[in-house]
This record gives structure tokens, C-alpha cells and sequence, in this order.
């Protein structure tokens, strides 16, 4: 009986033994908590930490692209060996491939063989196949920059201008502008279309035959004369009327387009820049003139996009010969506005002008002309050069 007491109390002992050594191992070894590493967080348990995901790789695709620059109607070579360090394979992403990039899995540089570039190709652009052509003839298909910059409801239309007529030449390409047209108005008559009053000639019948009525000037005394012909003292005054008609329309170019259409991105030819006594080592005796400066024209003509309808309106002025004057718009304004057709009865009762009454008295001398704001030559109305001497009151 006593031995199984003592049995009894070794196992107990040994018990308490493991659990104290288990106890002693997990605190002098505890497992690290996880750690938050984003946001700067660093050394931040987190309760349930995840792993980084594995990134995808991102598809890529071999295109074929320009190894130098190549002009406008290059000709490529008909084999693949002779198109070394001129076109080559490029891998691009294929979700950001062109739509008409020419691909490896489709035909890739055989699809490139004897053809003709149909613009100007850089260094390391994607040779699209739209930029090729199998004829030279289809290089006309690429067109003018003009027809590239108009919108698609508008056609163009060149008029003449002057300082004048263009704002002092502030009209400039992408500007839009307002049409304004003066019309100078006369009677005719119906039939004849001619200027009225038309020319009448009297016949007299008597016993002596038939005598031909010339006409008597001025207005004489009716009652003691036969039959009189009163006519005007001066050819008809025509009656001038101005107004605002084509509004918001785009300015193109101002100027001549080049022969070949291209405008745009074209750069200037620099000025040589003289040689000084710095550059050849102070001699002095080595500079180069600088080169005198050929003078540039003014331009004359402006090419405006409208609409079809007022195309037909601008060619109709030009026939017409009417002086077309340009209203250079605010860059913010796209709005339309009805204006008012000046004539002297508007400017009459709009700015309160009264006709003077007649007077038994005058001033000397008298005063027969006032004076023009005229810039440079005058145009009369037929559209000739007056002599500025001989229109000076």
C-alpha cells in the first residue's frame, strides 16, 4: 500500500515538470505577431495579414516600326534581308497596339515589301498600314492641311484683302471673323435696266415738216415756251447701304497656301547669323556680312471656311465687285446677332442729325469737301487708284 502512495506521488511530480519546461519554452522563444508594412506602419501587429499578390504579366505583341527616319514617297526594298537597320520588330503592350499597326503574327515586315510610305515616318514610330501605298499615284490621296483643319460642315473660300479690310492684318489664321458688305443702290428702269431718267427725243410736226426738240437747260418759264425737257444736272446719286452678314467664320490662312498644301508645323528657314571678331579669333578682317533681309509682302488674300450657302454669298460679292470688309471676333464669342442695315436715314435718326436750314449767308471760303481718313492710296468706286492729289479738296 505504501509503495503504490509513492507511485502515485512521482507521477505527479514528473506532471509538474513537463509543464513547467513547456511553459519556460514559450516565453523565452514567442512567435513574432504579424506586421503591418503599408502606410509606413511598420512594426504595427495586424490581426489577419495577407500575403502580396503575384503580379500578371503583361501581354506583349511584336510590331513593326521605323528604324530611321523615312521621308514622305521613300520606297521600300522588295526582300526582307535588304530592310536591315531600316524597319524592325518593337514589342508593345498589347491592350496600347495602333488598330492598323502591322503585326508580327499577321505578315509583319513582308506586309512592308515594295511599298511606298505615304507621309513622313519618324524614328521609332509603328509603321501603320495606312501609312503605306502601292502606288505613287495614291500619294495625292494624302491631300492638303487645308482641307485638314476644316470642320465638316464648312467649305472654303478665298477673298481679297487690304490693312484695311483685315483689321490692320490682325487677322490671323484660326481666328474667326464676321463678313460685313457695302452696297451702293440706284434706280433703273424696268424695262431698259438702264440708269433712269431715260433719254427722251421730241419730234416736232408742222407745216414745215418734221423738226427735231432739243432739250433747254435749267427750269425756264413753262408758260412762254413750247414743249420742254427737263433732265437732271448730274449723273444719279447712288444711296449706300452697309450691313453685317456672315457671322462666326473660320479664318484658314491668311495669304497664298504653298504649291504643294502644307502649311502647318512649317517652320521658318533661319537667318545665318554674321561671323564676329570672337568667332575668327579677333582678326577682324574674316566677318561676314550679314545678309540683307528680303522684304516680305503684305498679304492680299484670306481664306475663310463657311458654310456651303455662304460660299455662294462670298463668290456672289466678289463677282459683284462689292467691298468686303472683316470683323476680327473675341475668341470666346461663338454667338449670332442680327445688326441693323446702316443707311443715311439710320445714321439720320439714330445719332439725331439734322439737315441745316438754308441761310441769306454764308462763310468764305466756302466749304465744298471735308476731309477723309485715308490710309494709303484712295479707291474710288469702280475700284481704280485715284491720284490722293487730285481728290484733295
Amino acid at each position: 500500500m505504501r509503495g503504490r502512495l509513492l507511485i502515485l506521488v512521482g507521477l505527479i511530480v514528473l506532471l509538474a515538470v513537463i509543464a513547467l519546461v513547456v511553459l519556460n519554452t514559450g516565453i523565452l522563444n514567442p512567435t513574432p505577431p504579424a506586421t503591418d508594412v503599408t502606410n509606413n506602419n511598420v512594426g504595427q501587429p495586424v490581426a489577419n495579414a495577407t500575403l502580396a499578390p503575384t503580379p500578371t504579366p503583361i501581354p506583349l505583341v511584336r510590331i513593326v516600326q521605323a528604324l530611321q527616319n523615312l521621308p514622305r514617297g521613300y520606297r521600300f526594298p522588295k526582300t526582307v534581308q535588304e530592310l536591315e537597320n531600316i524597319v524592325g520588330y518593337a514589342l508593345w503592350p498589347e491592350e496600347a497596339v495602333p488598330f492598323n499597326a502591322i503585326k508580327e503574327q499577321d505578315g509583319g515586315l513582308e506586309k512592308v515589301l515594295g511599298s511606298i510610305a505615304r507621309t513622313d515616318i519618324f524614328r521609332e514610330q509603328p509603321i501603320l498600314s495606312t501609312y503605306l501605298v502601292a502606288d505613287l499615284t495614291d500619294l495625292a490621296n494624302v491631300g492638303s492641311d487645308a482641307a485638314a483643319v476644316l470642320p465638316s460642315d464648312r467649305v472654303a473660300v478665298s477673298l481679297p484683302m487690304d490693312r484695311i479690310t483685315s483689321v490692320a492684318y490682325g487677322v490671323q489664321d484660326g481666328d474667326r471673323v464676321d463678313v460685313i458688305i457695302s452696297m451702293l443702290f440706284i434706280d433703273v428702269d424696268e424695262v431698259f435696266q438702264s440708269i433712269t431718267p431715260n433719254r427722251l427725243t421730241l419730234f416736232d410736226r408742222n407745216d414745215e415738216g418734221i423738226q427735231l426738240l432739243e432739250g433747254i437747260e435749267g427750269r425756264p418759264d413753262q408758260s412762254s415756251l413750247g414743249p420742254v425737257i427737263v433732265g437732271p444736272a448730274e449723273r444719279q446719286r447712288p444711296r449706300l447701304v452697309t450691313q453685317r452678314t456672315i457671322q462666326d467664320a473660320l479664318v484658314v490662312h491668311v495669304g497664298e497656301f504653298p504649291l504643294d498644301g502644307k502649311y502647318l508645323g512649317v517652320l521658318p528657314t533661319p537667318t545665318p547669323v554674321p561671323a564676329t571678331e570672337e568667332a575668327d579669333g579677333g582678326g577682324g578682317g574674316n566677318t561676314t556680312p550679314a545678309p540683307t533681309a528680303t522684304p516680305v509682302p503684305p498679304p492680299n488674300i484670306v481664306t475663310l471656311g463657311v458654310t456651303p450657302q455662304y460660299a455662294v454669298v462670298l463668290v456672289w460679292a466678289i463677282d459683284a465687285r462689292l467691298p468686303v470688309t472683316l470683323a476680327l471676333r473675341s475668341v470666346n464669342d461663338r454667338s449670332t446677332q442680327q445688326t441693323t442695315p446702316v443707311t443715311l436715314d439710320y445714321m439720320m435718326q439714330e445719332f439725331r442729325i439734322d439737315v441745316p436750314a438754308r441761310r441769306d449767308y454764308s462763310i468764305e471760303p466756302a466749304v465744298r469737301s471735308i476731309r477723309q481718313l485715308v490710309v494709303g492710296d484712295i479707291i474710288d468706286i469702280q475700284g481704280q487708284l485715284a491720284n490722293p492729289a487730285a481728290t484733295a479738296p
